[in-house]
């Protein structure tokens, strides 16, 4: 196998990952000829096809996926060895791939990014929103370093740093603003707006209903936290979202915001990463400057 480079085995792990040469091509900064070239040296290296190309996406071959198990390996262990060469040097420089879920992004990233980039002005931050689950599997398999999501994840393989508590609050339409906060009982029988299945907020949501294993008949399902708030105020039914969405998702919406008395529904926002990091130390450090930036941040919303 004289010849096998590096390059190519992030190429192929792209090309596995995106299952289209276009967007593979797009991620590693390439052309798409280029990108089938050196797929097909790896391909004339085994002497057999690594992928089964259709007309809209690929499809790994046997072989393809026992080398791209390997290949994951192989460049997750690169990836650590130069991570261990970054924390002998001191303060943290270079790439930090960032995964955050949906229902945090819009809100809390600035303050992420701003809190980053004043303590570490070298640090390139390269950002990825996506569901939980999707942001667990991009940990395992080494393509982020660390992820904001809600917490518990309760993996084995990874490091849990509780960021901050939260609590949900109820939006209904502003002539409903009167009306006595519903108990978790009484919202089992109205039309709730949840998220689509994916995102971890409707699981903690349905929670709070006590729906168990039942699931509600009068159930309607939006993309987004903006969307549910805005067929909230179109009359379509009542929704639950964290504080930390209220000032920027309501502004807009004829709706009104209550907030429980007592057994509060709430989430704690955290960060993961994988326990083998060698960036561990450094990524500690980090989770204290963005817990600090969320302080920060509560404290000046209680003010206004």
């Amino acid at each position: 196998m004289i010849g096998l480079t590096l390059k190519q085995l992030r190429y192929f792990e792209a090309l596995a990952q995106h299952r289209h040469f276009g967007r593979a091509a797009e991620v590693c900064s390439i052309s798409q000829p280029a990108l089938s070239l050196q797929i097909k040296e790896l391909e004339g290296m085994f002497g057999a096809p690594l992928v089964e190309r259709g007309a809209r996406e690929i499809r790994l071959t046997p072989i393809g996926e026992d080398l791209l198990e390997k290949a994951r390996h192989i460049l997750l262990a690169v990836d650590e060895l130069e991570d261990m060469v970054r924390a002998a040097k001191g303060p943290l420089t270079g790439r930090l791939r960032l995964g955050i879920i949906p229902t945090v992004a819009p809100y809390f990233l600035p303050t992420i990014v701003d809190a980053l980039k004043r303590r570490f002005p070298d640090l390139d931050l390269n950002l990825r929103e996506a569901v939980t689950q999707t942001l667990i599997e991009d940990l395992k398999e080494g393509r982020i370093d660390l992820a904001v999501v809600a917490l518990p994840i309760s993996e084995p393989s990874l490091t849990e740093f509780s960021l901050f508590e939260e609590d949900f609050v109820l939006v209904r339409v502003f002539e409903d603003s009167d009306e006595p906060i519903p108990s978790p009982q009484t919202l089992r029988t109205m039309r709730l707006l949840l998220l689509e299945e994916g995102h971890c907020f409707r699981d903690q949501a349905l929670s709070f209903c006590r729906f168990g294993e039942q699931r509600p008949g009068e159930l309607m399902e939006g993309s987004s936290l903006s969307t549910l708030v805005q067929m909230v105020g179109a009359g379509m039914g009542v929704t639950l979202i964290p504080e930390m969405a209220v000032e920027m998702e309501t502004r807009s919406a004829d709706v009104s915001i209550a907030r429980f008395p007592q057994d509060r529904p709430s989430r704690t926002i955290g960060m993961v990463w994988r326990k083998t990091n060698p960036l561990s130390d450094q990524l500690m450090q980090i989770g204290g400057i963005i817990r600090a930036a969320g302080q920060l941040k509560g404290r000046m919303s209680e003010l206004r």
